[in-house]
């Protein structure tokens, strides 16, 4: 798969498939998102994007960078979180092996 009709829909099954290993919905800067077993969001579903929590100047940080139009996560604009990546729609076929290694990354 690389692209999703729905990405709320993709997101929606990532949820469920990480829900039996202690994933938990809830929300983070007005979107939905996902919560490690700590409490910690490390995916969140923003502007029909997957963000991911993959840690900064980590290999899986910088794999998900040379995606097409993969991008850091700038909620505010201007001030980029560097620890988090902007997965697109188009990317949708890499986006359940970025959440898991986002839920999988020791905080």
């Amino acid at each position: 798969m690389t692209q999703v009709d729905d990405p709320a829909t993709r997101y929606e099954e990532i949820a469920e498939e990480l829900a039996p290993r202690g994933a938990s919905r809830s929300r983070m800067f007005g979107m939905p998102c996902l919560k490690d077993t700590a409490g910690k969001a490390f995916a969140g579903l923003y502007e029909d994007q997957l963000v991911c929590r993959l840690g900064r100047d980590t290999p899986a940080l910088a794999e998900a960078l040379h995606l097409p139009g993969a991008h850091l996560f700038d909620p505010a604009g201007g001030r980029p979180m560097k620890d988090w990546v902007c997965l697109p729609a188009a990317s949708a076929g890499h986006w359940e092996n970025f959440a898991e290694a986002a839920f999988a990354a020791e905080r």
